[in-house]
């Protein structure tokens, strides 16, 4: 007895069998692992460092050349293109906000770069684009208003900045650029050569450890199918023979005392309990559900789950007449909502009335959303009804979070009562009026939108798949308001959209006819400003005159005025005009009176006595203009002198 114990103790079992064989090739497999975790993680760091450092690098430094590019275009657009207000947003964007952070994103990365020279020459390229920038921005100050514009002196230093400043510093910056961008290349490709390296090596070695777990792997399966692939063998026809249906006993052949006759003893036991199942499987199967089984034992999955079958079969049929009732449905009211899509009112009255009467209910309503104004308060109106009290309720208005129609809109949720208030609801009959038992409200919603509610009432409890099936439509119902609802907002839009199509003609026409008038008075300014350029370089040749604001001091003077009084330019320039009065005259009120009626607009000229710069009175003759903008403001008088 102890003999035989300790043989069965250190018997050879097959899964000791197949242990020792999987154990040699594990072995293989975390040399083989260790080899490709090594391999790997240089692959990994030589991946890691041109996929974090290098290619945004060079991505970078890409999307820095177009910045510089765009910054060009943008700004000559500035100087020749007046009315182009999106590039000038965007031409102050890229100088706020993109260059900026492209600055940020290229400086977080030039520590990373293992050349010196790579870093200087970037600092270099982001020191030139700023005065780059700084040049830009004088054009940007010099062209603000229409005036500067219209300016030709401002305008043509504006054109000479493009082409003597910002072409030649764009070019050298593109350049440079190009330069750092060569070098980040030459390193992204070093650096896919070496993963390219790494990865041939790493198929190497992976091709080399395969033959070897393919070979040891053949010569494991030798053995363990002649230890295993007989007796096997034996039992797989009695498994066949089950697969098939067949119970029939085999002679037990002689096994090994291994795990393989402890299968041939358990294979006779599941014979014979089969043989027990399939006999009560006969008796469900004939209807006789009141058979006794016992399962082979509480783990009997297939026992038990006939004793389960034996329990449910007698709900299937109920359960399928649910499932029948609902599809039949579905596809009713799939018809009428395709056949009704074109007409809300007709639709609305086919739904509810079908819909109450499929359910066996006693009355209902359905409820659309308005279509109302921006920012109007959302209502919804009763669209149609079955068997309700229609000149009550027809047509009546419902705000969002009233009544419990209202509450289901807000919520977005189905409602279902079964404990009805007395004063909420009705149902009328030939025997008179009594509560419903149950109401349900369910929105009309598809893809979180709801387009209205249908409320139904019924003697009867609704069951859950009456729940369900009211739900399932209600979403189908909502798909098909919204197609109309759609179709009809889309025929307002063409018809609204043919109206204003004529009536842009017209206006294109006007317009074209307002251009050439356009064109037209601007030669004729052209003209006019010629001449006024020319008169004021004969005036400036042979009058003094003078600028002054609104408060009048002097913001410009000629060179013959100042020599009229004997006065340097930085001596009166910002002055008041009094520099000029004499004493007794500039305090009085008559003075003061002068001022107020040109600043008014009132023209001022006669002969007047002035102090030069020697104290010394002189009689000058003056002519006073105020200069209005276009809103009728005098912005500035111009004075006209010369020696009596």
């Amino acid at each position: 007895m102890e003999n035989q114990k300790k043989k069965v103790k250190f018997r050879l079992t097959i899964g000791n069998k197949i242990l020792g064989g999987f154990l040699a090739i594990v072995f293989l497999i975390i040399v083989y692992a260790t080899i490709i975790f090594l391999t790997g993680s240089n692959i990994d760091s030589l991946g890691k460092s041109s996929s974090d450092i290098m290619r945004p690098s060079k991505d970078a430094i890409n999307e820095f050349k177009f910045l510089v590019t765009k910054s060009k275009m943008l700004v000559t657009n500035w100087v020749y293109l007046q009315t182009n207000t999106e590039d000038k947003q965007a031409l102050i964007d890229l100088h706020r906000r993109d260059y900026p952070q492209l600055k940020e994103e290229i400086q977080s990365l030039m520590p990373l770069w293992e050349s010196d020279s790579q870093r200087f020459k970037m600092d270099t390229v982001f020191q030139k684009f700023e005065t780059l920038i700084g040049a830009q921005k004088e054009i940007m100050e010099q062209l603000v208003t229409f005036e500067n514009y219209e300016d030709p002196i401002t305008k043509l230093l504006a054109e000479d900045a493009i082409d003597s400043q910002i072409i030649p510093q764009t070019k050298e910056l593109t350049a440079r650029l190009d330069e750092i961008d060569a070098r980040q290349s030459a390193l992204t490709e070093l650096s896919d050569q070496e993963v390219r390296d790494a990865s041939s090596l790493l198929k190497n070695i992976t091709l080399i450890i395969s033959a070897i777990v393919v070979l040891l792997a053949i010569l494991i399966a030798l053995l363990l199918v002649r230890a295993i692939t007989t007796p096997v063998n034996f039992l797989k026809n009695i498994v066949v023979k089950l697969g098939n249906g067949e119970l029939v006993e085999e002679k037990q052949a002689k096994f090994s005392n291994d795990e393989i006759g402890d299968m041939a003893v358990a294979m006779d036991n599941l014979v014979n309990g089969l043989k027990a199942t399939t006999l009560f499987a006969e008796n469900i199967g004939s209807g006789n559900y009141d058979s006794n089984f016992k399962p082979l034992s509480d783990h009997d999955v297939l026992g038990n789950a006939l004793i389960d079958m034996r329990n449910n079969l007698s709900k299937v049929a109920e359960d399928d007449k649910k499932r029948n009732w609902a599809t039949e449905g579905l596809a009713r009211f799939g018809e009428l909502l395709r056949t009704n899509n074109d007409n809300l009112d007709k639709l609305a009255d086919e739904i509810i009335g079908n819909l109450v009467k499929y359910l066996k209910a006693n009355q209902g309503a359905i409820y659309i959303i308005d279509d109302s104004e921006s920012g109007d308060e959302p209502t919804m109106s009763m669209k149609a009804c079955y068997a309700w009290d229609k000149k009550k309720f027809l047509n009546h208005q419902i705000h969002r979070g009233e009544g419990l129609a209202g509450q289901a809109w807000q919520e977005g949720d189905i409602i279902y009562l079964t404990e009805v208030p007395s004063n909420y609801i009705k149902i009328t009959s030939g025997l008179g009026d009594a509560n419903p038992t149950s109401v349900i409200i369910v929105p009309l919603k598809v893809n979180d939108e709801i387009f209205g509610i249908v409320e139904i009432a019924s003697f009867n409890v609704f069951k859950d798949y009456e729940t369900e099936f009211v739900q399932k439509i209600a979403e189908s119902i909502a798909s098909t308001i919204s197609s109309v609802k759609i179709n009809a907002r889309t025929q307002r839009l063409l018809e609204e959209s043919q109206e204003m199509t004529e009536q842009m003609r017209a206006q294109e026409e006007e317009m074209r006819q307002n251009m050439e008038e356009l064109q037209a008075t601007q030669e004729e300014m052209q003209r006019s400003q010629s001449e006024t350029e020319s008169t004021m370089l004969a005036i400036n040749g042979s009058m003094g005159v003078a600028e002054y604001d609104a408060e009048g001091r002097i913001t410009k003077i000629n060179s013959m005025y100042l020599k009229m009084i004997g006065f340097e330019q930085a001596e009166v320039v910002g002055e008041h005009h009094r520099i000029f009065v004499p004493k007794e005259e500039k305090n009085s009120e008559e003075y003061r009176q002068f001022w107020r009626d040109l600043t008014l607009g009132n023209p001022k000229k006669g002969v007047f006595t002035r102090i030069n710069r020697k104290g010394e009175a002189i009689t000058l003759r003056s002519s006073f203009s105020p200069i209005k903008n276009r809103t009728g403001e005098v912005v500035k008088i111009m004075e006209i002198v010369y020696t009596v």
